[in-house]
């Protein structure tokens, strides 16, 4: 692993809880406060600068999102009984609520403030774990996400003078909101490993999917068959991660580590452990040291299994961004434990680890095997990306 050392921010506004489509909704904002409770745990608050950014306006909500629908969100946001289902608010993923467009505005704000940081070189890595919202298309809500924050994230680097940028989405769904915002922009690579879309929301990330004619290959998609584990996860992704990422040599690196691969997750198929999800989170960081002078935005986004994974994934992760990575055989604070137990009624975990660390894989130089499903699945995004990239399949 690189060295981890450099100053890093940790984007974070107490009112970024306020995101909440109310009871019962798998996205509980009580996952985001959790998570905090176990970075001030394990002291990582004192390792980053916390900063709390502006939410964003309407100049830089217009970089991605259609003036339409951000009238619309408006209108939702101030009398969530008249929201218009045209624009994907009001449904039963993303039930409107009193506050929405200021709090989804806000929470975009962070990653747009992570952006502008790591570019201006006040940081060399910012994580907005509140953020990753991903499958917001430019004139529609979609998959709990109101305002996608990763594509206006890129969007500024791109305003501020970033010629090359890539993003890394390991989330269990496809991160069709950034692809398509960046659909025919040949300075944004978008790379994305997820659940295969016959299985999943929301049915899009197929290998053929390689942007438009003006971009062709910037667009990458792993699509991994139900049921990958640790060992296949971690294959696919040094499969064809880093060898786009160093053909790429992107200035800046903007990576979403949705926690909902885990095995436990409820709304997902695939049976990847924390220490795969951490292992993953330590490459990211060391591909953008090896390519991109180690400018990292590092964006949290789905999970939903909220007291055994995602505050362990992310403060992971926020302490690799730190530079003081959390060891996995590191024992959780009793007190964060009662809390989580106090607001959830649910026993929390007593490790940083599911057991499983170091996490072993075979590599794709090893070989593979034209008959196993997840071979089909490197193989067929090698095969339809590497060759429009002047690369071997």
């Amino acid at each position: 692993m690189a060295d981890m050392s450099g100053r890093a921010q940790l984007m974070w506004d107490e009112a970024v809880t306020g995101y909440d489509f109310g009871p019962g909704h798998p996205m509980d904002p009580v996952r985001l406060a959790l998570t905090r409770g176990l970075v001030d745990a394990f002291g990582l608050d004192r390792e980053v600068e916390v900063v709390a950014a502006k939410a964003a306006g309407e100049s830089t909500l217009r970089l991605v999102h259609r003036e339409d629908y951000i009238e619309a969100v408006k209108a939702a946001s101030a009398e969530p009984g008249a929201a218009d289902q045209s624009y994907g608010l009001g449904t039963m993923d993303d039930p409107a609520f009193t506050g929405m467009h200021e709090v989804s505005a806000l929470i975009a704000g962070q990653s747009v403030g992570a952006a502008e940081a790591v570019w201006r070189g006040d940081a060399l890595h910012a994580v907005n774990f509140a953020g990753g919202l991903h499958h917001a298309m430019p004139g529609g809500a979609s998959g709990f996400c109101i305002y996608n924050d990763a594509s206006l994230a890129i969007a500024r680097l791109l305003e501020l003078g970033a010629e090359r940028v890539a993003y890394i989405d390991v989330d269990v769904h496809h991160g069709d909101g950034v692809q398509a915002a960046f659909w025919e922009d040949p300075r944004v690579l978008t790379i994305s490993l997820h659940e295969h879309p016959r299985t999943l929301f929301p049915q899009t990330g197929w290998p053929e999917e390689t942007g438009a004619d003006s971009a062709e290959g910037s667009a990458v998609n792993v699509a991994l068959p139900a049921g990958t584990g640790d060992a296949g996860w971690l294959r696919a992704f040094h499969a064809v991660v880093p060898e786009l990422i160093a053909d790429f040599r992107p200035q800046v690196l903007v990576t979403q580590h949705g926690a909902d691969t885990h095995f436990e997750d409820p709304l997902a198929h695939l049976a990847v452990s924390l220490d795969a999800q951490r292992a993953v989170q330590v490459a990211c960081h060391d591909l953008a040291h090896d390519y991109a002078d180690g400018r990292w935005v590092a964006l949290g986004g789905g999970g939903y299994a909220v007291v055994d994974v995602v505050p362990r994934s992310w403060t992971h992760l926020v302490g690799i961004a730190a530079g003081r990575a959390v060891e996995p055989e590191a024992m959780i604070p009793e007190g964060w434990r009662q809390e989580a137990f106090a607001r959830t009624r649910q026993l929390a975990p007593a490790r940083m680890t599911d057991g499983r660390w170091p996490v072993a894989f075979p590599g794709w130089e090893e070989g593979y095997d034209p008959a196993d499903r997840l071979d089909q699945a490197v193989l067929a995004a090698r095969r339809a990306v590497f060759p429009l990239r002047g690369l071997l399949a």
